[in-house]
């Protein structure tokens, strides 16, 4: 396996480092969706959700699809997918430790 720059690894894993980003992620996890539905699903405002989706999609994490007026956002792909639910997998091993973590740093 190529070994990645640590600056890359970086601002790859931004693209998961903010609440809303993973609330988008997690709504067009499974289907494509418009801004409009993403907006509705996460009880945001569309220029908010609008900012983190060109994060999203420049982190290589979303791509759009244009149909008409419209443009339907999905998870790149199967890799996507997978690292999401494994986020959840490790997340339900060390949910207590995260918890009582005083060192946290925002």
């Amino acid at each position: 396996m190529k070994k990645v720059d640590i600056d890359t690894k970086v601002k790859f894993l931004h693209g998961f480092s903010n609440k809303t980003r993973i609330q988008i992620l997690e709504s067009i996890k499974e289907e494509e969706k418009t801004v409009s539905q993403i907006v509705d699903d996460l009880n945001g405002n569309q220029s908010n959700i609008s900012q983190h989706l060109a994060c999203l999609k420049g982190c290589g994490l979303i791509v759009g699809r244009q149909d008409g007026k419209y443009v339907y956002y999905r998870v790149r792909n199967q890799l996507v997918r997978d690292l999401l639910t494994m986020f959840d997998v490790v997340l339900e091993d060390v949910e207590n430790n995260i918890a009582c973590c005083e060192n946290h740093i925002d």
